[in-house]
């Protein structure tokens, strides 16, 4: 246990932010350089080191959470990374965008503020990374077996690294032009800067990952041909079938889905333009979802100098704190969040519902009409005489998704079933009904948390590795039926 009067002697600090008026100018994270590390070694010994540490359950990854809280608690940073690699290939990436199921199962969070796990996961890795303890793990022979991973968002890139490691050889198919799914083009760079996806794959080519770019499954290669090449396939090609606004007046130019618009900001990151092809500059900008792709939508639109930023959800206002009964502890509660993005500016509306848009003679939007709903008899209704309308010159959609893509052929040529959901059916070792062909993450899952895409990676490769060689001592954090403590 790192210091069991830890909780009793210190409150719970978060990682700062850097003034909005600094962080808006530039689109680097909005957190404090350095900021953490005076304070990480108090944060770790508020870890009670419990009888039984539910903080393991609400991480799908199992992650081995007062092991490492103690480590960091003594600022044994090596200790400290091997035990958070042990169960999660990208420690950087969770800690900077995972919501903190963990924190929410935390003992200490029954009556005080939870231990600040995501900081201190955080502060572990980048000290790994500055120090040279994270290195490629290179497998001492290999099988001679081939395979291939469809999709390089994080259950894509945690399957090829595990059976990488394995001793498979292992290519990874991306239909973008730069390897990282979503984690590249759909989470802006004041939520995580590139440079941390850029390392990990140079970690994983060093471990003999192979990647191709520019290369769409279904389309640029049929999926008989992939069948014939590999000896088994990962299908992660995520979740990425967006959910649609069909009111009248969608078709007017400046209304654009979530994943139109925040790609065309991390391309100008990335040097391909100059200035974004869809910009909220000097406009009236609508984000449409109250989530947290919503949240990038209203951040990027402020760095991009908007006129105003408004939020509409369609559901009530969460509540601040958890209610015991709906919402009882260590699930997983719905609570208004205060993100960095909302701290920089705008309005949040909630319980409004879109009626139509309305457009200017050139087919521009300019206007949405909207009017307040409430629960009637479990069902929302529109409130009369709440009718009204709000400026709008952009407005991006950010509803969540319904399923993978069906467009480019990959389910059809495959011949894959569905699940009820909609999603790609697999069995407990995440197999399709086609043999040598799994599927892990929000493909097989339907769209979710970077912690359940992870895990599904890492298990999806257990169940590779076990059909390709009989058996496996790769980790396997979940089963596809699994929830966990998620809600």
């Amino acid at each position: 246990m790192a210091d069991p009067k830890g909780f009793l002697n210190h409150g719970r600090e978060v990682a700062r932010t850097r003034p909005v008026e600094e962080r808006v100018r530039d689109w680097n994270e909005v957190y404090v350089p350095g900021s953490l590390l005076p304070i990480i070694s108090k944060q770790a010994s508020r870890c009670m080191d419990c009888g039984i540490p539910f903080c393991h359950n609400g991480c799908p990854l199992g992650n081995l959470i007062p092991e490492w809280n103690d480590y960091a608690y003594r600022e044994d940073w090596a200790a400290a990374s091997e035990r958070l690699h042990a169960t999660n290939n990208f420690p950087e990436f969770t800690g900077r965008l995972c919501p903190a199921p963990c924190e929410s199962a935390c003992v200490l969070g029954i009556n005080q503020p939870p231990v600040t796990i995501k900081n201190v996961e955080v502060s572990i890795i980048d000290k790994a990374w500055e120090t040279g303890d994270v290195a490629p793990q290179i497998p001492e022979r290999l099988s001679g077996k081939t395979v291939a991973v469809i999709g390089s968002g994080p259950a894509g890139l945690a399957a090829a690294q595990q059976l990488t490691r394995a001793g498979h050889t292992v290519a990874v198919y991306e239909r973008a032009d730069r390897i990282g799914g979503l984690l590249r083009y759909g989470i802006p760079e004041f939520k995580m800067e590139k440079r941390h996806i850029n390392r990990r794959i140079e970690q994983m080519r060093a471990e003999g990952t192979r990647f191709r770019t520019g290369i769409e499954i279904g389309q640029d290669i049929k999926a008989s041909d992939l069948k014939k090449r590999y000896d088994a396939i990962v299908i992660a090609a995520g979740a990425t079938t967006a959910r649609d606004l069909p009111v009248p007046g969608r078709e007017l130019k400046g209304i654009h889905q979530a994943m139109e618009y925040l790609p065309l900001a991390n391309k100008v990151q990335e040097g391909d333009y100059v200035a974004p092809p869809i910009t909220a500059e000097g406009k009236h900008v609508i984000v449409i979802g109250g989530g947290d792709t919503g949240a990038d939508c209203v951040g990027t639109a402020h760095r991009q100098g908007a006129a105003s930023v408004t939020q509409l959800e369609i559901m009530p206002r969460p509540n601040d704190e958890r209610n015991p009964v709906s919402q009882p502890w260590p699930t997983f509660p719905m609570l208004y969040k205060v993100t960095s993005a909302h701290e920089e500016g705008g309005e949040r509306v909630y319980s409004v519902s879109t009626t139509h848009f309305e457009g200017d003679e050139d087919g521009n939007v300019q206007w949405l009409h909207l009017t307040e709903v409430e629960f009637v008899e479990g069902k929302l209704t529109q409130k009369p005489g709440t009718e009204r309308k709000i400026p709008a010159q952009l407005v991006t959609l950010a509803m969540g998704f319904t399923g993978t893509d069906r467009d480019n052929g990959l389910v059809d040529q495959f011949g894959l079933d569905l699940d009820e959901r909609g999603n790609i059916a697999r069995d407990a070792e995440f197999q399709t009904n086609v043999p040598g062909v799994f599927v892990a993450g929000d493909a097989g899952r339907g769209q979710s948390l970077i912690v359940w895409a992870i895990a599904e990676g890492r298990s999806a490769a257990q169940g590779v590795d076990r059909f390709l060689t009989g058996g496996s001592e790769l980790h396997a954090p979940i089963r596809p039926t699994d929830r966990s403590l998620m809600v």
